[in-house]
Order: C-alpha cells, then sequence, then structure tokens
C-alpha cells in the first residue's frame, strides 16, 4: 500500500483497511510517524512524539475497538498518561509523565486510536492561536506564514497537512471551531455534558468540550458516537450517518458584537447561505439577542478568573508568582483583570451569563439553526496575535477577530465550523452553525448534506503529507 494512498484515508477508512488486513497497524503507524517526521519542521504541531509506544501498541493483537490502530494525537492541555503535560508553557518545563487522565480521554484510547504524540497548544490554551513562546509558533499547511488557528492549532495543522486522519481538539471558547475554520477541516461542538467527562478545569463555570477536528463529518460523528455520555440529560444522539430530509430554517448573521466581518468572510457566508436556498432551506437575517450582544464583559471577567486561577495554581508550584520568565504577558495580564474587579464581580457576571440560556433558546425556538462567520477575518499572519504582544494591542484586536463562537459556550449549544470559502490568498474561511441545546443530530445532518453539495476532503493543502 502506497503511502500516499494511506495518508488521504479519512479515519473510518483506515480502521475500515486495519479491519480488512488491507494494512496493518504498524504500517499505518510507521506511515504516519514518517510523515510527522518529515512535515513537523515545516509546521510545528508537535510538542512531543510517543513514537515507540505507538509502535509497540501497533505490534498488539488490533482489538475491537470503532477506530482500532488509528494513529492520532492528544492535545497537551490534557493528560496521558506516560507524557508529560506541558500546556503550551515555560512554566512547566521538567514537569513529569501523567499518572492520570480524564475518563474523556480513557475514552478515545478504548476506541483503539493510538497517539503517536502531543499536539500544540497556545499557553493554556487561552488565545485563538497556537504561538506559544515555550514551543513556536505552529504555522497553517495553506499558507506556513499564518496561523493554524487555536487553542487546538497543533491538531487542526496535523490533521489538514494528512499526518494523522483526525486529532483529539476541545473548545472553551472557540478551540475547535476556529482551527477548523483556519485549516479547512470540520469541527464540532457538542453540548455540555454530550461527551464523557473531562477536567472541568480553573473556571468560575463550565466552558468547555472535547472531541475532535476531522478532514470528514463521519469521523467527527464515528468519535461522538463511540464516546457519547449516557443519562446526561440531553436527547440521545446515537450514530448520525447521513443528510436528512427534513428542510431547516436558517437565521443568518453577519456582525459580532465587534462589527462587521472582513469582505471575504461575508462572502463566505452569503455563498453559503446561497447554497442553502438552494438546497431547499430557508435563509433569513437575524441578530443577536441584546443579552448575548451584551455578555462581552462578563465574558471576559469569566476568562480571567481562569487566568487567575491558573497563575496562582503556578505560583504553589514554582513557590514564587510567575513572571515574564515563566508565563506569557497576555496570560500575567488576563489574571490582572480579576485582581482589580470589585468584589462581588465575578459572581456576577458568571450569574449573567448563566441567565443566558434564556434569550438562547427563546432565540432558537424561532429558527432551527443560526448561520454566521467563525472569525471575523481569514488566517491571520503569526504574529498579529502573539501573545507577548502589548496588552493594548491585543486589547484591540482580539475583539476584532474574535466574536461569533463564545456564546455556545456560554450557554452549553452546540456549533459546528465546516469549510466555506477560501480567501484571495488561498487560505481557508469557514462558517459557523449554531444550534438549539442537544442538537447535534441536526447539525451533522446538514453537515453531511453540504459535504456532498460542496465536498472540500480532497482538496490539499501546499504542505501535505
Amino acid at each position: 500500500m502506497a503511502a500516499d494512498e494511506m495518508a488521504d484515508w479519512d479515519a473510518v477508512a483506515t480502521a475500515q483497511a486495519l479491519r480488512s488486513g488491507e494494512v496493518s497497524a504498524l504500517e499505518v503507524t510507521d506511515a504516519a510517524i514518517a510523515r510527522a517526521e518529515a512535515i513537523n519542521p515545516q509546521l510545528n504541531f508537535l510538542v512531543a512524539d510517543d513514537f515507540e509506544r505507538a509502535r509497540d501498541r501497533a505490534r498488539e493483537p488490533l482489538g475491537d475497538g470503532v477506530f482500532a490502530g488509528v494513529p492520532f494525537l492528544i492535545k497537551d492541555l490534557d493528560d496521558y498518561i506516560g507524557m508529560a503535560t506541558r500546556k503550551g508553557s515555560r512554566a512547566t518545563a521538567g514537569m513529569a509523565p501523567a499518572t492520570r487522565q480524564s475518563p474523556f480521554v480513557s475514552g478515545m484510547l478504548a476506541t483503539g486510536l493510538n497517539p503517536i504524540g502531543k499536539s500544540a497548544t497556545p499557553e493554556h490554551g487561552f488565545l485563538p492561536t497556537t504561538e506559544p513562546l515555550a514551543f513556536g509558533p505552529t504555522r497553517n499547511p495553506w499558507g506556513p506564514d499564518h496561523s493554524s488557528g487555536g487553542s487546538s492549532g497543533g491538531a487542526a495543522s496535523a490533521t489538514a497537512a494528512h499526518v494523522v486522519p483526525f486529532a483529539h481538539a476541545s473548545d472553551g471558547g472557540g478551540s475547535i471551531r476556529i482551527p477548523a475554520s483556519c485549516c479547512g477541516l470540520f469541527g464540532l461542538k457538542t453540548s455540555r455534558g454530550r461527551t464523557l467527562a473531562t477536567d472541568p478545569g480553573h473556571f468560575p463555570l463550565p466552558l468547555s468540550v472535547h472531541l475532535c477536528v476531522s478532514r470528514s463529518v463521519r469521523d467527527s460523528a464515528t468519535l461522538l458516537s463511540a464516546l457519547e455520555a449516557q443519562d446526561n440529560g440531553l436527547p440521545p444522539l446515537g450514530r448520525i450517518d447521513g443528510p436528512a430530509k427534513k428542510r431547516l430554517r436558517i437565521g443568518m448573521l453577519l456582525d459580532s458584537p465587534s462589527g462587521a466581518p472582513d469582505a471575504e468572510v461575508a462572502d463566505a457566508v452569503q455563498g453559503m447561505a446561497g447554497l442553502l436556498e438552494q438546497l431547499g432551506h430557508h435563509v433569513e437575517p437575524t441578530a443577536w439577542p441584546q443579552p448575548i450582544a451584551a455578555m462581552g464583559d462578563p465574558f471576559l471577567l469569566a476568562w480571567s478568573t481562569g487566568a487567575a486561577n491558573i497563575v496562582a495554581e503556578t505560583a504553589g508550584r514554582i513557590g514564587h508568582a510567575p513572571g515574564l520568565e515563566e508565563m506569557e504577558l497576555f496570560s500575567l495580564a488576563m489574571a490582572s483583570i480579576v485582581a482589580s474587579a470589585p468584589d462581588g464581580a465575578v459572581d456576577q457576571a458568571v450569574a449573567y451569563l448563566n441567565g443566558l440560556h434564556v434569550p438562547y433558546s427563546e432565540w432558537l425556538s424561532r429558527y432551527d439553526m443560526i448561520l454566521s462567520p467563525v472569525l471575523s477575518l481569514p488566517p491571520p499572519e503569526i504574529g498579529w496575535l502573539a501573545p507577548d504582544l502589548p496588552v493594548e494591542t491585543m486589547a484591540e484586536r482580539l475583539p476584532r477577530y474574535v466574536g461569533y463562537t463564545t456564546p455556545y459556550n456560554v450557554v452549553g449549544a452546540p456549533a459546528m465550523s465546516i469549510p466555506g470559502a477560501f480567501s484571495a490568498d488561498g487560505l481557508p474561511i469557514g462558517v459557523q452553525f449554531g444550534a438549539a441545546i442537544g442538537a447535534e443530530a441536526d447539525l451533522l445532518a446538514l453537515a453531511y448534506e453540504l459535504e456532498e453539495a460542496r465536498p472540500w476532503s480532497e482538496k490539499r493543502p501546499g504542505v501535505c503529507g
């Protein structure tokens, strides 16, 4: 079997080839490792490799997991037994290998996935680009001078470059959808509680969920069906394996609370609206409910509380308050926001955010889905959101760039990024669909339909395995 043919398989096709005996697990693993070794120097998606353990696992009997023998990457915000967890930070240098891992990571391994290493992330996942000072920038295979997104930027870069068929990703404010958009991938953020449990993290309300970034809808759908939590209060999902006949009422919004998107992004969203209408769906303009449009300051305070808790935890571990030698300027600046907040401000912010599910549910009672940009700009150049830029520069650029993804984390609703278009420079531009809490089936069915109508997986970036 030619190595380049294996590189084009998605995870489902790879698993099928392994089960049929067309290839062995060791062949597939060795080919993925060879691609990683060849391409990582160009893209820098790998924090640490686990090649020899992966080869050892590949020599064992295949097992009956749905992804038995498929190579994979685990995001380096999460513990994986036997490897250190660096979280994109210089302050974690010298960390011992993890001895515990979350039920979600264990669940991924139970499907038979074979991790070949850990993927890069910004420091503690704070930024929508993966450029940590500890490891250097992860680059976009569609344009290596541009960002791969964040915080699952290493996962997206490796998947888009066909190093692995798909890779673990998590999303606390857009960190699956943003890198999927930047790298031309499919990325589904699930409803809160839909998948197996993970570490709740340092934030004052649960924001993050876990799944993957993938080149095919069926890879994400299959992994989700394998990792779906039971008795979570949501309607059971099961395996979604194709389009639905139901035609949808879709609200389209273009502006974020911070303003209008770039013209190329607006064109991508409007082009998607046109395709939807050709397919028989109804699309009409809508706008954010006012309480959601006004959530910026409360969200910033909640997000900064997470940073403050991480800084305090780091200080306890290293024995002193971290400075710029240990943590990035942006992380320390985020933590300082909480220190200057008045008494009770965090509790008030959390109460405000927890109340947003009411206007959100009322909004979604009028629509099956909401169509919008993922980001206001195509993937920016490396350095445009560097973590050591002046705080004033970041305060200006971040709200301009990001504003469409975080409401879905706050209310715990599902949303997805699918490839929408390409910029004049050949960079991917994703579009976002959000749905009612628990409505992953509708999102996946639409994603299958759009994947059939406008296939994206056959397109290859300039840097590709």
